[in-house]
């Protein structure tokens, strides 16, 4: 490892390219830099530096040297200063995980105001779908799970707090053959059709998408967004968020079924272990027991409205 002076030394050469000019940048005596930078060739065993030439040049050694001392120092410092960080109680790095449903829009001003606090906690945040959700906290990869639904399951230190409610409404496409179907829909009437589904993404062999019948045609798509879309053209059926298509049930493009069998409002978790817990984890949480900020990633965005 260089220090600061051998490093500044291998830099004032590489830039000035003249002994005397170097020496002068290092506030220092001409004879005294070149006895340095003879030093740290014994020190490598290696030409460092081309003497040959009318320029003072660093040899590719000496500019292999340069680059990865400066890395190095610069790792050192970025390492030290995460240890301050982690001793002060904040995480170095914070894994959130929100379930699909929750769309990143409406987190953009948290993050905003995290990052004024200057913490320097790195923050990862990734979408997972339904018990993927509770499968990254009961895994141990994520640090905070956001939008989880279904019942909080038996997880070592699990703690959790209620978000909020959100209410779900079975639409067709003004288009689909079940918009003109009149009363209630029963299970049998709804299975003959192809259902849109967001698929779960836990990676047990159990699961499947929820509403969805055995036997049941599928169209798996990666979000909400893209289920909205699917069912506004058409392309089959299913639950969607109420308050995300307000405006195209209003306009009629999405017709509302009156079901046999209702959807029951889901309940919406923010969870985490309290084998973990830092500074940065309890600002995020306070965070989220602020109502007005739960009530707007509950409710989400309705794209289509004018």
């Amino acid at each position: 490892m260089l220090s600061v002076d051998e490093l500044a030394l291998l830099n004032a050469i590489r830039e000035s390219g003249s002994l005397s000019r170097a020496a002068a940048r290092l506030g220092k005596a001409p004879s005294t830099v070149s006895h340095a930078a003879r030093q740290l060739e014994e020190r490598f065993d290696a030409l460092l530096f081309d003497r040959r030439r009318y320029r003072l040049q660093l040899t590719p050694a000496g500019n292999l040297l340069a680059n990865e001392a400066a890395r190095l120092m610069q790792d050192v410092s970025r390492l030290t200063h995460r240890v301050k960080q982690v001793a002060g109680g904040w995480e170095d790095r914070l894994w959130i995980v929100t379930d699909e449903v929750l769309e990143f829009d409406t987190l953009v001003p948290v993050v905003q105001a995290f990052d004024a606090l200057q913490s320097d906690v790195s923050l990862r945040v990734t979408h997972e779908v339904l018990n993927g959700t509770w499968d990254a906290l009961r895994d141990g990869w994520a640090d905070l799970v956001v939008g989880a639904t279904n019942e909080p399951p038996v997880i070592p230190g699990l703690r959790w707090f209620e978000l909020g409610t959100m209410e779900w409404v079975f639409a067709v496409s003004s288009r689909h053959p079940l918009a003109k179907v009149k009363g209630p829909l029963d299970r049998a009437t709804v299975g003959s059709y192809r259902a849109v589904v967001v698929a779960d993404t836990s990676r047990r062999p159990d699961v499947r998408g929820y509403g969805v019948q055995g036997g049941q045609r599928l169209l798996a798509v990666p979000s909400m967004r893209a289920k909205i879309e699917a069912q506004r053209n058409g392309l089959g059926i299913g639950w969607l968020p109420r308050d995300r298509v307000a405006s195209l049930l209003e306009r009629g493009e999405l017709i509302e079924k009156e079901m046999c069998d209702p959807r029951e409002p889901n309940q919406l978790f923010v969870a985490w272990r309290n084998d973990h817990e830092g500074r940065a984890l309890n600002w995020w949480l306070d965070r989220f027991k602020n109502k007005r900020l739960a009530i707007r990633l509950v409710r989400g965005i309705d794209i289509y409205a004018n």
